[in-house]
């Protein structure tokens, strides 16, 4: 029996009857042999742990454009983040904490520079519209592995196509993520804000306070807590719904005053034009996108949409560095 074939057996010994079973994965679409060693959410953690889409998260924004403070978060960490939360809520509930993991660390893979700002412009100009939670499955079957994909299993596909607040994960592990990522997201966003002198903690909403706590690490606490034993031993994972009302207090709070009207934001309109003249120039010229997403327009993939691939790519340095060889005039040099 090979080491795989013994965690296997572990997981079937020691996991909740609701967990997700690596011997029992509903399997790849294009099959391959098994690892010696590695289970398959495990092999899929790795492929994404190591793939480029992951690491030009941390030069992505989360919330606040090029911050001048080092503590701020980026894509990067906020996917950190999400995926220490869904382990600590997966290891409690005895489900699967590799298929959490490889969910979490790929979630956000899709993403634009420039965060949200960017998917908004992207989402207008496409005839079909623009999810990053669609492109970050996109990003994991088609575009990384020089357009080869990862050839993930179906059951991390599923849980980062549907991590978002309207998603509906098919497994525990991706109702997992889902809560870790709206936990992380809004917390974390709140600690920035208040690290960047934007708000207070006591310009919180005090009804959501009194019931979640008053400060940050307080209130991660008692939302995992409240998922833990709300869905022990449960096919579903939940929350209380005085908890589950809180934190949507807290998020439409933090929309009203940070996400979109706050001094963090000013710069999203310029962003925003950033995002649409160079996808308006790349419609002009095609061949200026590197090879690889050239070839993806051979194999018969369509034009606008590796567009939107290429663009979704870019870290926000690198989208900035592109608008500046293209629009902005340099100063001429005799040559010598």
């Amino acid at each position: 029996m090979s080491i795989r074939e013994d965690l296997e057996k572990l997981e079937e010994q020691t996991l909740s009857k609701y967990a997700t079973l690596s011997s029992r994965s509903l399997g790849r679409d294009v099959p391959e042999e098994e690892c010696e060693v590695r289970p398959a959410f495990t092999r899929d953690r790795d492929r994404i742990l190591h793939s480029k889409a992951f690491r030009r998260l941390k030069h992505k924004t989360q919330v606040f454009l090029a911050p001048e403070i080092d503590h701020l978060r980026t894509r990067l960490t906020h996917t950190l983040e999400v995926a220490q939360i869904a382990r600590t809520i997966s290891k409690a509930l005895r489900l699967n904490e590799d298929l959490t993991e490889a969910i979490a660390l790929g979630h956000d893979l899709g993403h634009t520079p420039f965060g949200h700002t960017g998917e908004r412009v992207l989402n207008k100009l496409l005839p079909n519209g623009f999810e990053h939670c669609v492109q970050s499955v996109r990003v994991v079957e088609i575009i990384e592995n020089k357009g080869k994909g990862l050839n993930l299993t179906k059951e991390v596909r599923d849980g980062i196509l549907n991590h978002r607040t309207s998603g509906r994960p098919k497994t525990l592990e991706g109702q997992a993520v889902r809560f870790a990522d709206k936990i992380a997201y809004i917390n974390h966003d709140i600690d920035d804000a208040i690290e960047a002198g934007i708000i207070k903690e006591e310009d919180l909403p005090k009804a959501a306070r009194d019931i979640l706590g008053n400060r940050v690490k307080d209130r991660i606490n008692t939302l995992i807590i409240d998922i833990i034993k709300n869905s022990s031993d449960k096919p579903e994972l939940i929350m209380s719904d005085d908890v589950a009302a809180a934190m949507q207090s807290l998020r439409k709070w933090m929309f009203d005053n940070v996400y979109v009207n706050s001094v963090a934001k000013q710069e999203d309109e310029k962003a925003s034009e950033l995002v649409r003249l160079l996808y308006e120039y790349y419609s002009k010229n095609i061949n200026l996108m590197t090879s690889e997403y050239l070839e993806l327009i051979d194999r018969g993939e369509d034009k606008q949409t590796v567009i939107a691939d290429y663009i979704s790519g870019m870290t926000d340095d690198y989208a900035i560095m592109k608008f500046n060889e293209y629009f902005v005039p340099r100063g001429w040099r005799a040559i010598n």
